[in-house]
């Protein structure tokens, strides 16, 4: 799987640029959102990973900004940071707008999640 960084998040295309009627215009997800299960073809196509192979647990440190929390919609998108370190990156079929998915494991749980991707909100910390 590709490794994408900050740079290549920022080229995808926002909100913004999703034409009236693409079938991705119906995943709102400005903040972390759960979803029932992972999102895939034929809707999403796979662009790559954040996570680095050679790190065998990333951190779980989290990277904040301007009072934001981890489900904020303005939160930054850190790449080096949790859950951005564990994610996989999607881009719609259709559109290429950008989309982060990751499954949180917990000890009875789990929980998968997805990120619309701002490109405004991608910061190389």
């Amino acid at each position: 799987m590709k490794r994408l960084d900050a740079g290549d998040l920022r080229r995808l295309p926002g909100t913004a640029a999703t034409p009236p009627g693409c079938a991705c215009a119906a995943l709102r997800a400005p903040g972390w959102e759960s979803v029932t299960g992972p999102i895939g073809a034929p809707l999403l196509r796979s662009l790559g990973t954040l996570r680095d192979p050679e790190v065998a647990e990333p951190t779980v440190a989290e990277f904040h900004q301007d009072g934001s929390r981890y489900e904020s919609a303005h939160a930054p998108i850190a790449p080096a940071f949790f859950p951005y370190n564990r994610c996989e990156v999607w881009a719609c079929a259709a559109c290429g707008r950008g989309f982060l998915q990751y499954t949180e494991f917990g000890g009875y749980y789990v929980d998968h999640r997805l990120r619309e991707i701002d490109p405004a909100r991608v910061v190389a910390g």
